[in-house]
């Protein structure tokens, strides 16, 4: 009875199966029966809408089912070969789960992996050709038009970890979060110095590199007053505790990075802060963009 209908029109659909009902107290059907179609419907529609399951969709369908296979941390790694795809696909599933210009996007670069010799090999997989790598100028270049042409808010370790002069040129000009993580590596006397030549502006704080709460509490504040953002990072091999979900709330920082949203290690994290949200009750606020400073009046 209802082949001709998509699982997004729960209203339709819904008010479809009540009309079908000939008595009030739906006894045709029954209660259980309709609602059990109208709760699976609900739940096809959220898959429908998801980020992430749009994006699986989108490179399936370009790549082939090979490309969907998850990574490391829950992420696609289909065979991209020009730069701006990766940006290309993440767009359009946006715009297919309805929220462009309601979401925007964090680019975890590690350029430290493809620096060669003060320049950088974006080809880095392939076998080494010094002919084609690229200045950090002509990287900085990059990033911006991936700022000007796509919701990119943030970028996490866009050069090698010792390339300061090209982060302090980048974290001046490029008008969006830089994110330190190998050049911090969330060291006390590594941020010291990254603050003072204002090479990023923001921490990726990883409670397994500093080796305690204290430490981590510390060198947060320090952040936090000196007016840099805070991401509260997971780690490779992580597990299914939820402290780093209680640290981004305990610490107000707005951030958090543990992967994506479909193996359980990362999906308790990001579920557990949902339970605290319902917990604050109307204590806790959508900060939307004022994320960096959750405090902000």
């Amino acid at each position: 009875m209802l082949g001709n209908l998509n699982v997004l029109e729960q209203e339709k659909i819904d008010k479809l199966m009540t009309e079908m009902v000939e008595t009030e107290n739906k006894s045709k059907f029954g209660t259980n029966a309709i609602l059990g179609v109208s709760l699976a419907l609900c739940k096809a529609d959220a898959v429908e809408k998801g980020v992430y399951h749009n994006l699986k969709n989108i490179i399936k369908e370009k790549y082939g089912k090979d490309a969907t296979n998850m990574g490391d941390e829950g992420g696609f790694a289909p065979n991209i070969l020009e730069n701006k795809e990766a940006m290309e696909l993440l767009k359009n599933a946006l715009g297919k789960a309805g929220y462009t210009d309601k979401v925007v996007t964090d680019m975890d670069v590690a350029a430290s992996k493809f620096s060669r010799s003060g320049k950088y090999d974006l080809d880095f997989k392939s076998p080494d050709e010094p002919n084609r790598y690229i200045s950090p100028n002509q990287m900085a270049d990059l990033y911006k038009s991936f700022i000007q042409d796509y919701p990119v808010l943030s970028i996490k370790d866009p050069f090698d970890q010792d390339d300061w002069e090209a982060w302090q040129k980048f974290t001046a000009s490029a008008g969006t979060q830089v994110t330190g993580e190998n050049l911090t590596v969330t060291n006390p006397k590594r941020i010291a110095k990254v603050m003072g030549e204002k090479s990023c502006n923001c921490l990726l704080l990883k409670v397994n590199q500093i080796g305690s709460v204290t430490k981590s509490l510390q060198v947060c504040k320090l952040a936090q007053s000196n007016g840099w953002g805070v991401m509260v990072s997971h780690h490779s091999g992580e597990t299914e505790d939820t402290f780093i979900a209680d640290l981004v709330v305990g610490l107000y920082t707005g951030q958090i990075k543990t992967g994506a949203p479909c193996q359980f290690e990362h999906l308790a994290k990001y579920n557990h802060i949902l339970r605290t949200e319902v917990e604050l009750g109307s204590k806790a606020k959508f900060v939307s963009r004022s994320f960096r400073n959750p405090l902000a009046k």
